[in-house]
């Protein structure tokens, strides 16, 4: 005969606090990692959820605000757009640009030096970030000479032509 039901019970328990978990958005850790011109809180990491291989929170930054220039490490970074108009600036001097709105994910490879700009000069710019890591990696830079004109680009594949 089968233990089954004892080992579900015994699942059960475990799974009760080891489980799914809930953060609701008033309970945000602001102790994370920063960059000046953003306020950046965790949601899921490994201190809050035991996360393994993921971090996940938010970003907030003010009408025609810009970050100082960062990059976070190994990491790849998703960010999604929730509210206002997200330009993106990257490379060595920040010689490329691109721009997000709501409803659009930007990636951002390991490595990469990159700034964030709320486009709008009247609406606060709200994302939600995701990193391949369980901490938060912010390497912020201070001698990069941005270039005075970037270059736009398109996110262009076989799918989506340039506009």
């Amino acid at each position: 005969m089968s233990d089954e039901p004892h080992e579900h019970a015994h699942d059960a328990t475990r799974w009760k606090h080891d489980g799914v978990r809930v953060i609701t958005g008033d309970k945000l850790d602001p102790n994370t990692a920063q960059t000046p011109g953003m306020f950046r809180q965790a949601a899921i990491n490994h201190a809050r959820v035991g996360a393994q291989k993921i971090w996940a929170g938010t970003v907030a930054i003010e009408p025609d605000a810009k970050t100082g220039v960062h990059h976070h490490g190994a990491l790849e970074s998703v960010i999604y757009v929730v509210r206002g108009r997200a330009r993106m600036r990257w490379g060595e001097r920040l010689e490329f640009v691109a721009e997000a709105g709501p409803g659009d994910f930007i990636y951002v490879p390991p490595f990469v030096p990159h700034q964030e700009i709320n486009a709008s000069p009247d609406e606060a710019l709200e994302c939600v970030l995701v990193r391949s890591d369980n901490e938060a990696v912010v390497v912020n830079i201070t001698d990069i000479e941005p270039v005075e004109r970037p270059e736009a680009v398109y996110w262009v594949d076989p799918i989506h032509k340039h506009p």
